[in-house]
């Protein structure tokens, strides 16, 4: 148990600073950018920062790592509309990603929300990580007012900007998911032999009800736990080889591994 904490505190400390770096090529025809650090993990999310003067600087783009040249250390990142602060009441920069511009990624890497089957389970494993946890009460309340029983990845995305939480910690037999919350991309599998005897669907939390739309995607009532995460993961991570293995293994969830994109 001793060994399973420790694996997660290092991958949270590791992760936990936010990372500067600036822009050294960019194609904004293709919205890609590249960036000098020592090291990062694909699917690590942030912004493209533009200083306007040394002290009014605006956020133009969302960045995601795609890809990591670790001879070369340069990143390359995926960029995006930034919309986390949108207010239609305002005017929008004509500002466009340049060379010098600051990449900011990992911001918000210091809070972090945990599903987790049961009471007990999100106890144990809250209590070993040392972060700022947001409770899943009020992912719960985000999800009634959506109307999504079922939680959908834009739930994740909605409530991450909302709460500035940057990490997400999945427990599914007895292994935590570290996923950066925007990308959803897997940063760190980790064993946490549990034993969930139990299991609250959507996950723990201790709001009684969440409200159901008519219908969409979202609004049916969850008919297990587990599945529907895995599901969510493999939709967003079908290079990664090490969760290949375990849903391949998973004799209930064999047939997602058919969706992975392994040796293509």
């Amino acid at each position: 148990m001793k060994y399973t904490i420790l694996l997660i505190l290092f991958a949270i400390e590791v992760m936990a600073s936010v990372i500067k770096a600036p822009i050294v090529s960019v194609d904004n025809e293709k919205e890609q950018a590249t960036i000098s650090v020592d090291h990062i993990d694909v699917g690590v999310s942030g912004f493209v920062v533009h200083y306007i003067t040394p002290q009014h600087n605006s956020i133009l783009k969302n960045a995601t790592v795609v890809a990591f040249d670790k001879a070369k250390k340069i990143a390359t990142v995926k960029m995006s509309t930034f919309n986390a602060l949108r207010n239609n009441s305002l005017p929008y920069g004509k500002y466009k990603p340049q060379v010098g511009d600051t990449v900011e990624l990992a911001f918000g890497y210091s809070r972090a929300l945990l599903i987790a089957p049961n009471e007990e389970i999100y106890h144990q494993i809250s209590k070993s990580v040392h972060i700022q946890w947001i409770h899943p009460d009020l992912f719960a309340t985000v999800l009634s007012f959506a109307g999504h029983p079922t939680p959908l990845r834009s739930d994740f995305t909605a409530f991450s900007n909302a709460a500035s939480v940057g990490l997400l910690f999945i427990y599914l037999d007895k292994k935590v998911y570290t996923v950066d919350i925007k990308s959803f991309t897997i940063l760190n599998i980790t064993d946490a032999p549990f034993v969930a005897k139990k299991k609250q669907k959507p996950f723990y939390t201790r709001v009684q009800k969440i409200d159901a739309n008519w219908w969409g995607a979202g609004s049916n009532e969850m008919e297990a736990y587990a599945p529907h995460y895995y599901k969510l993961l493999v939709e967003n991570n079908k290079k990664n080889k090490q969760f290949y293995e375990i849903v391949k293994s998973h004799k209930e969830l064999s047939h997602l591994a058919d969706e992975f994109e392994i040796g293509k």
